[in-house]
């Protein structure tokens, strides 16, 4: 099955997910892809949308093998192994932590336009991208709610990779995928229209969403 385009993702990830109606439930979509599906999601399950930005701390000359990873308001994920193979001092990733942090902070304000940040401590956080290719960034995000002391993680996707979901490993609680096509060439195959997401459509599903918000 191929998607028409997010919004027709975001509705079938929506009917998918009806089993979490009722809970304190948060969608927080990746930007920039994943947030006009995540305002279908919200909208089918009646719950507040938000956007959620994280900044992968990337190994020295690896920057897709992540050693952590930083979110807002200073939650943070380390792994402490793989920060201890890249020799990194501790001086070195409280920089690298810094940088990171700078700019998850200038990317959420500029997504959301003046807007609160929905609280996640305590609830159901569902993160939804438009699809997975190495899928390293969802992951990350999973880990960085989970710092955030969300009470439950589920990570949804209307596309993704075959097995994928070995790789998530516990940085979920549940995982949500409507197609894995074999083979996974790429993420925009999965849809008859997979046109980019601009930061003023981010914005624009941010601000629609207030309208209806629980």
């Amino acid at each position: 099955m191929r998607f028409a385009n997010r919004m027709d993702a975001g509705r079938r990830l929506g009917a998918a997910l009806e089993h979490l109606r009722g809970e304190d439930l948060v969608i927080c979509g990746l930007p920039r892809g994943g947030v006009p599906v995540a305002y279908e999601v919200a909208i089918a399950l009646g719950a507040p949308l938000d956007v959620i930005v994280v900044r992968k701390l990337g190994f020295p000359g690896q920057p897709e093998l992540a050693m952590g990873a930083v979110g807002e308001a200073g939650a943070r994920f380390v792994d402490e192994t793989t920060v201890a193979l890249s020799g990194l001092t501790s001086i070195e990733l409280a920089e690298l932590e810094r940088l990171a942090g700078g700019e998850v902070q200038r990317k959420a304000r500029r997504f959301r336009d003046g807007r609160d940040r929905v609280e996640r401590a305590g609830r159901t956080v569902v993160i939804v991208d438009d699809g997975i290719a190495t899928g390293s960034t969802a992951r990350a995000a999973c880990q960085v709610v989970r710092a955030e002391r969300a009470t439950r993680v589920v990570l949804a996707v209307p596309v993704a990779p075959p097995g994928w979901a070995t790789q998530l490993g516990e940085a979920a609680d549940e995982y949500v995928c409507l197609e894995t096509p074999r083979p996974m060439v790429a993420v925009g195959n999965g849809y008859l229209d997979f046109s980019p997401t601009s930061d003023a459509e981010v914005v624009d599903c941010l601000s629609r969403s207030l309208q209806w918000r629980p």
